[in-house]
């Protein structure tokens, strides 16, 4: 790739904010030593704002809950995972509130009027949605596991960003390998640099994470047990409210995870990464 990188220090290039790098940590840290909980204080918005943004929760009936911003976060056969966005908003103790739980949704069984919209989700993008739950109690479908899958009764596509998982990433770019050897050698889990193009501009962040151990960082981030949105917060705060193109990598040794998130979805560092993992 022809981008350079920053130091991982590198000072928010958007004036009037705190060393973005360093806060991106902060924002991550909660989320890697407790998969799954992470600050509520965010929402997907960018610096303009989002209409949708103060979206809450209204239950229709005990089985149903909506409409509800939600990220479709993966996609496999015949299930959705969505990230639940409309978290509440931090409370008065020292702790924030939990957000972002993972909601797996059945990606063939919807209301025959949204039938073809979900039939169209892609991993990344953001949605308004209603969800209903089977009645178990009355033989619903289950889904072969503990948790039933929801239902889509109702739903609208706020932005179309987009997602991708790429496990034994080979080759591995060379910013991710630099940034992942500078937290090496400093001792430190992860690192953060702000990338750049050729003519100096600021296109991506990006992250790298230890994989040290049995944990499966990839797996969690991919199934929504530790949580990306932080990390695209982060950008979405700094930045209008454009797509972006997450790319979720894992090099063919395990060494680490990395995180890079492509400013413009379809700037040419996105088109870049996604050529070269095709």
């Amino acid at each position: 790739m022809t981008e350079r990188d920053d130091d991982r220090d590198a000072v928010d290039p958007w004036a009037g904010d705190d060393d973005w790098a360093e806060a991106a940590d902060d924002a991550t840290g909660a989320a890697e030593s407790n998969p799954g909980d992470a600050s509520s204080d965010a929402t997907d918005h960018g610096a303009g704002g989002d209409p949708d943004s103060d979206a809450r929760s209204t239950a229709t009936d005990t089985d149903s809950l909506g409409p509800r911003r939600y990220r479709v976060l993966d996609r496999t056969e015949g299930t959705l995972v969505f990230v639940d966005l409309d978290t509440p908003d931090p409370g008065p103790g020292p702790e924030p509130d939990e957000g972002f739980e993972p909601v797996r949704v059945a990606a063939d069984d919807s209301a025959d009027a949204v039938a073809d919209a979900v039939a169209a989700l892609e991993p990344g993008y953001v949605v308004t949605a209603t969800l209903r739950w089977p009645d178990t109690a009355a033989g619903g479908d289950g889904g072969g596991d503990d948790t039933p899958l929801a239902r889509v009764e109702s739903l609208t596509v706020e932005r179309e960003s987009r997602y991708r998982f790429i496990d034994d990433a080979e080759p591995m770019f060379e910013a991710a390998r630099d940034a992942w050897r500078d937290a090496s050698a400093a001792g430190d889990g992860m690192g953060s640099r702000v990338t750049r193009d050729t003519d100096g501009e600021a296109n991506g962040a990006l992250y790298v994470f230890s994989e040290a151990g049995a944990r499966d960082l990839f797996g969690e981030f991919r199934s929504g047990t530790t949580p990306l949105e932080p990390l695209v917060e982060r950008v979405n705060d700094d930045l209008d409210d454009d797509p972006r193109e997450v790319f979720v990598l894992r090099p063919p040794d395990g060494a680490f995870v990395a995180v890079y998130i492509a400013f413009e979805r379809d700037g040419l560092l996105a088109r870049t990464v996604r050529d070269t993992y095709r």
